[in-house]
């Protein structure tokens, strides 16, 4: 962090520090990536997090489901795993803006007051110092909204109805998206990871956050929270990809998995 700010961390390792290369790289991600004909519009997104020559067009993927809402989009609500620092509950930042090569995002100080109220919330800029699982979403969400504002949250160990709690309370109406930043199974030959991901694929469209743990996804407590208030909600997620990194640019011996998932209405609540 740098006064009111918080600086880039992996610009120029997980994706390009030079603003032309950036726009470049995503937009040509996100011209390569399949737009899928959604009925509904997503209320929340699950997205990869890794170098983006490795998930980037995994991450497009769900980027691009949704590109024709963009100008109605006007909040993020963005969560994501704590890589760095031990983390119990939720850590919300002090500054008043995120940084990236693009440009700066401001970020809703109202609703993080408002979010920071619950006791499984806290302020806590060191959780968001290097974190890269919400860094890297930010260009991509640049890319695709005009303007909009940012609730950055690091998750650690919370029980799924204590985030589901934090998301309620953030959940706005059409003007909101909630982005989940998680990956999947990790350092696995190419078979067993397709394995491991199918098998947490078919969890999170089942809405079956109980299954899902840290093996199979590094953003589990996010996740899980998630997938937690979509049941209530009558929400359904929508698989739009489904690799790994041996897929796209690394080699099979030791795979990544990445998916992109779209979170829509559609079924009636089953909890």
């Amino acid at each position: 962090m740098s006064g009111s700010v918080r600086l880039p961390a992996v610009a120029g390792t997980f994706y390009p520090a030079d603003p032309r290369q950036l726009h470049a790289m995503v937009s040509a991600l996100l011209a390569g990536a399949e737009r899928p004909a959604l009925e509904e519009r997503p209320k929340a997104l699950i997205v990869p997090h890794a170098g983006y020559v490795y998930s980037g067009p995994v991450a497009a993927t769900a980027y691009a489901a949704v590109a024709p809402w963009a100008n109605e989009i006007r909040r993020v609500v963005l969560l994501g795993p704590s890589h760095r620092v031990p983390l119990r509950g939720i850590a919300a930042p002090t500054v008043e803006a995120f940084l990236t090569p693009l440009g700066a995002i401001p970020l809703d100080r109202v609703a993080i007051a408002e979010v920071a109220k619950l006791p499984q919330v806290g302020y806590w800029d060191e959780a968001h110092r290097h974190e890269h699982s919400l860094e890297v979403q930010l260009p991509f969400l640049q890319e695709v909204l005009p303007r909009f504002a940012l609730v950055p949250l690091v998750v650690g160990e919370t029980p799924p109805a204590q985030v589901a709690e934090a998301l309620e309370l953030l959940w706005g109406g059409d003007e909101t998206l909630i982005v989940v930043s998680t990956d999947l199974s990790h350092y696995h030959g190419y078979r067993e990871a397709r394995l491991l991901d199918e098998r947490t694929c078919r969890a999170i469209e089942a809405l079956d956050y109980a299954a899902i743990d840290a093996e199979d996804a590094c953003g589990c407590y996010p996740l899980k929270g998630l997938l937690y208030l979509a049941r209530a909600q009558g929400l359904r997620p929508i698989t739009l990809d489904l690799r790994n990194s041996g897929d796209t640019a690394g080699p099979r011996d030791r795979v990544v998995g990445y998916g992109a998932w779209a979170v829509a209405e559609g079924l009636p609540g089953v909890v």
